[in-house]
């Protein structure tokens, strides 16, 4: 990347077992890929916060807010979820309102188009950003490929030994959908281009996620040259390793290394990947040097992403679908698994599916 041009594109990302024999389309229709949210703890069925367990339609779920927020005659602020789910889906999902010293509204009253509130609970503390366990997923994938058993049955027996690549899929760059049914892609990286290149975004929800889309096509671009240079299941000295199902990490040093194929076959640890920001680095060494031979090129990204006030975090490298079954009834591939807070179902299917 050089100082006066850009060249954020999404279609170059490695894939781990190849390229799919298959070929297909999703989202046909909105049922075609239904998400339901797994807390991650119990409700203490009291305290000053509702929580409602929501079906959603083609809606977003800051709009979701929005409209509760108004219903409950409360500050935005006062609304809480765990994360943002498709708009083009079905999906299930939490959210918090923090009544104060408001009275508690009927919520059988609330009504609003393509948004049931199933069930009302209580909380005594709000629901923060990643506050999840895990979401479950059910793809329907209408083929356009005839079927090969053998080799779906072959791939999915792969990705559940050796996951798929962490990637943050196209939602997170931008994707939408005309009035006319064009599918626009890659948005929030267009913004995110502008704004490094010296524009002011004004718009604070258009900021926010064209930020995100940029640190999120960083972290992919590492992976990715992982993948390329067959380094993506071997450990390098000064890779950080993250504790699975926590955000406690480590550095591994020379001295480590023997132990950590042990711990990263039963998956115990995971390798990650750079979410960028402020402040040290956290790779040495081998990692380091691999990870600044990627970034390299894409220096004013870096020192936008530092100067915002972001600090240095780290993402898993790998995605390991669970539960995960598939099924086919003549052109139609459904799949079903779950996955941690914050993966994407895309980055499953991409390499299932060429969608």
């Amino acid at each position: 990347m050089t100082e006066n041009s850009l060249s954020l594109t999404t279609d170059n990302w490695q894939y781990l077992h190849g390229k799919p024999r298959l070929s297909g389309s999703l989202k046909n229709k909105t049922e075609d890929f239904c998400v339901e949210e797994v807390l991650g703890f119990d409700l203490s069925n009291s305290g000053e916060h509702s929580f409602l367990w929501i079906k959603k339609t083609d809606t977003n779920t800051a709009f979701v807010g929005e409209l509760l927020a108004k219903f409950a005659k409360v500050p935005l602020r006062n609304i809480g979820y765990a994360g943002r789910k498709d708009k083009y889906a079905v999906t299930y999902q939490w959210f918090s309102i923090y009544h104060a010293n408001k009275p508690i509204p009927n919520w059988h009253e609330f009504s609003a188009q393509n948004v049931e509130i199933i069930k009302v609970s209580k909380h005594d503390k709000k629901l923060k950003t990643g506050a999840l366990k895990s979401n479950k997923f059910k793809i329907t994938i209408n083929l356009s490929t005839s079927i090969d058993t053998d080799w779906l049955t072959s791939r999915i027996e792969n990705i559940k030994r050796l996951g798929v690549p962490n990637y943050f899929g196209q939602q997170r760059f931008g994707e939408m959908r005309t009035s006319d049914g064009r599918l626009v892609l890659n948005g929030n990286l267009l913004l995110g281009e502008k704004f490094i290149q010296g524009e002011i975004i004004k718009n604070r929800n258009k900021r926010s996620m064209m930020i995100s889309a940029l640190r999120s096509w960083l972290f992919n671009q590492v992976v990715s040259k992982r993948i390329e240079n067959e380094k993506i299941h071997i450990t390098l000295c000064g890779d950080v390793m993250q504790l699975t199902g926590s955000k406690s990490y480590f550095v591994c040093h020379r001295e480590d290394m023997p132990t950590m194929i042990d711990r990263l076959n039963k998956r115990d640890i995971q390798i990650t990947a750079p979410m960028w920001g402020s402040g040290k680095q956290l790779s040495t060494e081998d990692a380091h040097a691999f990870e600044n031979s990627v970034i390299e090129d894409y220096q004013m990204l870096c020192d936008k992403l530092s100067d915002i006030g972001l600090k240095q975090e780290r993402r898993a490298l790998l995605l390991y679908p669970e539960a995960f079954e598939y099924d086919v009834k003549d052109d139609i591939l459904t799949l079903r698994f779950e996955l941690p807070a914050g993966a994407f179902a895309t980055s499953v299917i991409r390499e299932i599916v060429n969608t």
